[in-house]
């Protein structure tokens, strides 16, 4: 499920370069924002679970506003390593993630498995924003199914 995270993701990045810059900041009602808007937000939202994967308390996370293609690519190669090192402990049996309760959220312990789902979530969500975002500006959207996924491993 992970490897079909970050090939949709890079796949969409791949497809979104070689759209006019200009497209990158087109949005529909409903949707998170602006094509780029959501994507920072996907990839920013993955550090985040990241992060809580690895510490219990992590810093609070300061918005970093949109940011460029090549620093989300960026991203998803570092993400990319981390996700498959966490990957490697929990089949291993040495991951273990806590979430501090707070006032409108439970004490989560263990939290690993709501991590990971919410990162494939997550990213099926906001990946299916952009599609729909682009589809209604008239583009025709990449398709980033499971079906093209395996297809794509298999050629």
């Amino acid at each position: 499920m992970f490897d079909h995270h970050l090939w949709a993701t890079r796949s969409l990045v791949e497809y979104l370069e070689a759209l006019p810059p200009e497209r990158l900041d087109g949005t529909i009602p409903g949707t998170y924002g602006s094509i780029l808007e959501t994507l920072t937000h996907l990839v920013d939202a993955d550090e985040r679970y990241l992060q809580r994967l690895g510490e219990e308390s992590p810093p609070p996370f300061e918005g970093r506003g949109v940011v460029s293609l090549e620093t989300v690519r960026s991203d998803l190669e570092d993400h990319a390593r981390r996700w498959a090192a966490y990957l490697d402990r929990l089949d291993a049996g040495t991951l273990h993630a806590r979430i501090p309760g707070r006032e409108d959220y439970p004490d989560t312990d263990p939290a690993e498995g709501l991590l990971l789902l919410q990162a494939i979530h997550h990213g099926n969500d906001h990946r299916t924003q952009i599609c729909s975002t682009l589809g209604a500006l008239g583009q025709d959207p990449p398709d980033l199914d499971g079906w093209t996924y395996w297809a794509a491993g298999r050629a």
